[in-house]
């Protein structure tokens, strides 16, 4: 009874943090980005056009098969909200399918741009230390080849945490919140693995690093997973959110925030999110 307590306890401070940091906000911040910079979509329009058309094959398949099955499960625990219950439950399984299938053309396409949306706000000295950075005749910054390899941002321990984690949706309203948490406080670091990269952090201190801003990770994790089910189009989020990561990376960066310095209080960790602004620092070319 205790350790239930406790759970619960660990969970309800977990969820205060990841409500009061507001790095929720930086996914959402990505998509008026985005728009802002159409520069950044088609150069990878041809990366998401395939990944898009794998999404939607996946998806379909996965409704015909397995969506009927699913509801007859969900029945069970959500009564007259089985169908949409086992509709959140094959969006989450295609997500996992797609991102599987997918990641070997989108690692590198999320790299390329988290490094640009960095250069473009004013962060040259940090992508360069992974990345090759020249000006061209008219002034333009252009973003150049990685030096360094893409990491590899699936892990078997999130794979699995995810699949078993998946019955949960079963549950409406409350079981897609926890599922949406509990996989947020693995996904939501691998959204700046790329920015480690660059900070060239070792194992134990990229580790302390997202401990002391756990509920802000969470928050980033969890609203990027909700905006990635969204059928198709989830694959363009996915690239919203890596730009709504590197937004929040510059801030950390602008304030100076080191992995060895102190965390600022969890109300003010992503405070700042609403005032990134539109217009660049740098010009960039990808």
């Amino acid at each position: 009874m205790d350790s239930l307590k406790d759970t619960l306890r660990k969970t309800a401070v977990l969820s205060r943090d990841a409500l009061l940091s507001h790095a929720w906000s930086y996914p959402l911040l990505g998509i008026p980005y985005l728009i802002a910079h159409p520069a950044l979509y088609t150069a990878v329009a041809p990366v998401l056009a395939k990944a898009a058309v794998t999404s939607l094959a996946i998806t379909g398949i996965l409704f015909f098969f397995t969506y009927l099955p699913q509801v007859a499960f969900c029945a069970l625990f959500s009564g007259p909200f089985a169908f949409v219950a086992a509709g959140i439950m094959v969006l989450s399984e295609a997500y996992v399918l797609v991102s599987f299938i997918s990641k070997a053309f989108l690692s590198a396409a999320q790299d390329r741009i988290f490094d640009a949306v960095l250069l473009q706000q004013g962060n040259q000295s940090l992508v360069e230390r992974g990345r090759q950075v020249k000006s061209n005749s008219s002034g333009f910054k252009v973003v150049g080849k990685s030096l360094i390899q893409p990491l590899n941002r699936f892990s078997k321990e999130g794979i699995v945490r995810y699949i078993v984690s998946l019955p949960l949706n079963s549950i409406p309203g409350v079981g897609t919140a926890l599922f949406l948490l509990y996989n947020g406080i693995k996904s939501g670091p691998t959204f700046h693995a790329r920015y480690f990269q660059l900070k060239n952090l070792d194992k134990s201190t990229r580790e302390a690093f997202v401990e002391k801003r756990r509920g802000a990770y969470t928050a980033f994790g969890a609203t990027a997973l909700a905006l990635n089910l969204v059928p198709v189009i989830g694959l363009l989020f996915n690239l919203t959110s890596t730009i709504g990561a590197a937004l929040w990376a510059n801030k950390l960066e602008k304030t100076e925030v080191s992995a060895a310095g102190p965390i600022r209080r969890v109300e003010d960790v992503g405070q700042s999110a609403n005032e990134i602004p539109m217009r660049d620092q740098v010009k960039v070319e990808l």
